[in-house]
């Protein structure tokens, strides 16, 4: 009988080259290995082709972080998801119980974040969290990448409106009836349980919801969900009907809600968020501590393509889908004092006579500028049924806070969480603007009312 022969062992990463050339281009996870087969490196792409085929590209073993990676692949094979969220689920998972040699660092908590559920609490929040608790959590993680791991948790948001404010909530306390929410709730982001708008039980099950779904049980989820709205129409409760057919058609469109670094917060931030808000409490004699500040600034060149920017922070961050910006109808030249006073005019009156159904008035307005800009955002609010609770300034030059019940204005150590925290909106407002000004002097025929 002749002996058998076996094909050798390719002695570089040709073979996988070669493999992945066939990979589709579709989400999900490459799983790479070594001579012996061992899952040494897992990665999750939006693209599988492109993004495990740039492994075996010259950069990559030139490149000091990829080099020692790209020596030891001899294998590489996929698994496909159904969108990048799920890619990204699947990829932490994976990691969590394999644990391939080129993703050791992710056994360790504090270099890389999970995704938090406080189950402990009567309303449960969700978090993103470098330092986990060590008990009376859910943990999902870690994550190779924070800022997809934000996008998903922005995307499961809008379908499982789970909250993600620090609030200490209490069921039985009738005062949180009067409780103001946020500006999630107002773009139906956010279920409201700080005003008890929904009850412990239907909060509770929207929470397990997003574990059965974190934990890849996408398919038995919409199963339930689907026989749970056909009870629920047959019992004649249609907006429970709708609601429920409306998060299953956003579960089964997760390839379709975009890229997961798209309107995301910045994963490092240049303050601390929380003592910059209570500090802004104290600066500015407010009864409690502002969850919402919005900015407003306007560029221009030489009084010519004049345009405004208004940018959203909640919670100390940025929150980038209540950006707006416009082009300023009524200046000609230069004068920054009648921009203010169209842009504030224009933003907060379509507010106050309730033509934007999704947004309220912020806690705080933040001005660039001094006074004078200060003086004109004041006369456009004048006369309308509503307005931002608190409105100042911040002066450039001296960076001072001009604010209308003070005479002088207020002057704050440089390294103040407070002003730091107004720097860093006044600073995010002049970016946008300055974004938008030069795409129309690239493109002149751009819209010009709030919105992208």
């Amino acid at each position: 009988m002749p002996e058998m022969s076996f094909p050798a062992e390719p002695l570089d990463n040709s073979y996988a080259a070669r493999k992945v050339r066939d990979f589709p281009k579709s989400p999900g996870v490459y799983l790479m290995k070594d001579n012996a087969g061992r899952v040494i490196y897992i990665g999750k792409a939006k693209n599988l082709r492109s993004r495990a085929g740039s492994y075996f590209l010259k950069a990559a073993a030139e490149d000091s972080r990829t080099a020692k990676l790209v020596l030891e692949i001899r294998d590489i094979d996929y698994l496909l998801a159904e969108s990048e969220v799920d890619a990204l689920l699947m990829e932490a998972r994976l990691i969590k119980d394999i644990l391939p040699k080129f993703n050791r660092d992710l056994r360790d908590g504090k270099s890389f974040p999970y995704l938090e559920i406080h189950t402990h609490e009567e309303f449960p929040r969700v978090e993103i969290t470098r330092t986990p608790s060590d008990r009376g959590t859910k943990l999902f993680g870690p994550f190779t990448n924070p800022r997809g791991l934000r996008g998903a948790l922005q995307v499961l948001q809008k379908i499982f409106k789970f909250r993600t404010c620090s609030l200490d909530i209490a069921a039985d306390d009738p005062r949180w009836r009067w409780f103001r929410p946020c500006l999630l709730a107002s773009i139906r982001q956010c279920s409201a349980p700080c005003n008890l708008r929904i009850s412990k039980a239907d909060y509770r099950k929207s929470i397990q919801r997003l574990q059965q779904f974190m934990e890849g049980k996408k398919k038995s989820l919409l199963d339930e969900m689907r026989g749970e709205m056909v009870t629920a129409s047959k019992e004649l409760r249609f907006e429970e009907a709708a609601r429920l057919r409306d998060e299953i058609h956003l579960l089964e469109t997760l390839d379709q809600r975009g890229k997961l670094d798209k309107n995301v917060q910045p994963e490092v931030f240049p303050i601390d968020p929380r003592k910059g808000l209570v500090g802004l409490q104290k600066v500015l004699h407010l009864t409690t501590a502002p969850r919402t500040i919005e900015g407003i600034d306007i560029a221009h060149t030489s009084g010519t393509e004049t345009v405004a920017s208004c940018v959203q922070f909640l919670d100390g961050l940025p929150f980038k889908p209540g950006y707006r910006r416009l082009r300023i109808r009524s200046v000609v030249g230069v004068d920054d004092f009648a921009s203010i006073h169209e842009a504030v005019s224009r933003r907060y009156q379509r507010i106050a006579e309730g033509r934007c159904d999704d947004e309220t008035m912020p806690d705080i307005l933040l001005i660039d500028g001094g006074k004078g800009q200060l003086h004109a955002a004041l006369s456009a609010l004048e006369g309308l049924s509503s307005r931002p609770a608190t409105v100042i300034s911040l002066a450039k030059r001296e960076e001072e806070i001009y604010v209308s019940s003070h005479g002088e204005p207020l002057r704050l150590s440089r390294h103040n969480y407070a002003l730091r925290l107004l720097q860093y909106v006044r600073d995010e407002a002049h970016r946008f603007a300055q974004h938008y000004h030069h795409l129309l002097r690239k493109k002149s025929a751009l819209g010009e009312e709030w919105g992208e």
